[in-house]
């Protein structure tokens, strides 16, 4: 079967208003001991797949999930065991998964790249988890009679490594499932939680965190994007695109977020997170009349949360790789920690914000709504997407040639103003044709199509370098002003700057010469 629920971390500060909602005369509390099962070398957390013998209050049940058709959705397969078997296995130390029960069942077909009898012997315990569960059911009828029932699950406990336990991660989380009924009544559901109890959501399993432990890691490295998880078809509807573009994004983002509100500073989570919301945020300025679903005020807040993002990135960035990169080269050090210190919002301040957390919740429910019940459902994405690139290509041509004709000019704001417009337009170009070519690009030009695409990156990366090398110069030039040191970095990157702009000419001048792919 096939489970839907989200997740969310628990802030302290809501802890005693949530605990008095989910401890209710209603609510049941559940004892989990569990013990999860892998590969010495995690194969099958590689593959997504979570393996656990549990024993739920007086059952043993053995689970294994795998990933589902949407990002709240998991393939979820239990199977109760009998208690004297588990009973004197666990005497003996014995206590492993049996791999057979899951023949002829739907969670076959996440367990075909394994050979299951060769797996079944290199299975191990990597760690236990101790968990106190408090659950209650959240109702509400139908006007045809029936009920929509969400169960909703309150763990906190702790994950032991399995061979040291003195090797511990708490788990303070809190999980809505969809029982029965409508998934709009889990998502409507799951924003007055996270509304009043400011919630977030988080893509962490307790296998991915067991994960983690036995690792010796916080958090799971930072997710890039990857279009090969792109999942569209030549006869997608424009309804249909346009959910796969958005699911794709959030894909990117959802870790990166998770990584963050657990607590990461990592520049790589943010600097990923970042990307992920311009290219979301491009998907859906350009493709915004594909559905009728698509939420105006999705945009002012994603623009919102990543300036804020990127504030705080570029302070950071500098502390932690460019400085590093001066000093070798000779550079005084400079010191940012107290600017650092002077952002009053920092990442997960950032992330934490109701509006952001709201916006992911409305966002995923976009993905899994159902495309087919929309006016546009009988419209090709493919028919409306050569006017999109056509419209979008001629206006990066055209602030090229602005660009060129302000670059002869004495005033360096407005070339200044003129390279970000530039930028910004490639950097769309770019994220909307990678979502495109999919549909667009046809077997026998696919070379073609990989060599404007190259084109393009180049340019847009050569300009990107340019902008943050100009940026870089601003800090610390300003820096220099309560700072002696910082005047190093400031005429190091006034040095590079002077040789930037041939190289950017000749990128931009092999992009505009080259025939597009539509």
């Amino acid at each position: 079967m096939q489970e839907i629920e989200l997740k969310f971390l628990v802030p302290e500060s809501r802890l005693k208003g949530l605990m008095r909602q989910t401890h209710v005369k209603s609510s049941q509390v559940t004892q989990l001991a569990a013990h999860y099962y892998d590969t010495p070398d995690q194969q099958l957390a590689q593959a997504g797949i979570g393996l656990r013998i549990r024993k739920e209050g007086d059952t043993w049940v053995q689970t294994i999930k795998a990933g589902g058709d949407g990002i709240a959705a998991r393939l979820e397969h239990n199977a109760v065991l009998d208690n004297e078997q588990v009973q004197t296995m666990l005497d003996n130390n014995e206590l492993t998964p049996d791999l057979t029960i899951y023949e002829d069942t739907p969670i076959a077909a996440a367990l075909a790249d394994f050979k299951l009898k060769k797996l079944a012997k290199m299975l191990t315990r990597l760690y236990v988890t101790d968990v106190e569960r408090t659950t209650r059911l959240l109702t509400e009828s139908n006007e045809d009679e029936t009920d929509n029932c969400i169960e909703m699950a309150y763990d906190q406990g702790k994950i032991i490594h399995g061979t040291d336990d003195s090797l511990r991660k708490a788990i303070q989380e809190i999980e809505f499932e969809l029982v029965s009924g409508d998934l709009d009544f889990l998502f409507t559901t799951a924003k007055t939680w996270c509304k009043r109890y400011k919630l977030c959501l988080s893509t962490v399993t307790k296998a991915e965190n067991g994960g983690l432990l036995i690792n010796g890691q916080n958090h799971s490295p930072a997710v890039n994007a990857n279009l090969g998880q792109l999942q569209i078809d030549k006869d997608s509807s424009a309804p249909a695109f346009i959910r796969a573009v958005v699911h794709n994004c959030l894909l990117q983002i959802l870790p990166n977020s998770s990584a963050i509100v657990a607590g990461s500073i990592d520049d790589d989570h943010i600097l990923q997170l970042g990307i992920g919301i311009d290219r979301l945020r491009t998907a859906l300025k350009a493709f915004t009349d594909f559905s009728d679903e698509i939420n105006p005020e999705w945009l002012p807040i994603l623009k919102q949360t990543a300036t804020l993002l990127s504030d705080y990135y570029q302070f950071a960035y500098i502390n932690t790789q460019i400085e590093p990169e001066l000093q070798a080269c000779g550079a005084p050090a400079v010191d940012w920690t107290t600017d650092i210190e002077n952002i009053k919002i920092t990442p997960i301040n950032t992330l934490q914000a109701n509006d952001f957390q709201i916006t992911l919740l409305e966002l995923i429910a976009f993905t899994m709504s159902d495309p087919s019940i929309e006016p546009q459902t009988d419209q090709l994405a493919r028919d409306k997407l050569t006017k999109v690139l056509s419209k979008k290509h001629k206006k990066c041509l055209k602030t090229n040639k602005q660009a060129d004709e302000v670059s002869d000019e004495v005033n360096v704001a407005d070339n200044d103003h003129t390279e970000s417009d530039l930028l910004n337009q490639l950097r769309d170009l770019r994220y909307i044709s990678e979502f495109s070519t999919p549909l667009l690009s046809k077997k026998k030009a696919k070379k073609k199509t990989k060599r404007w695409l190259k084109r393009l990156i180049k340019a847009q990366k050569a300009l990107e370098q340019l902008n943050d090398d100009n940026q870089h110069q601003q800090f610390y030039e300003l820096k220099s002003r309560t700072d002696a040191n910082a005047l190093y970095g400031a005429g190091w990157f006034t040095a590079i700057l002077t040789d930037d702009q041939r190289h950017i000419d000749a990128r931009l001048a092999k992009f505009a010469d080259s025939s597009t792919f539509w």
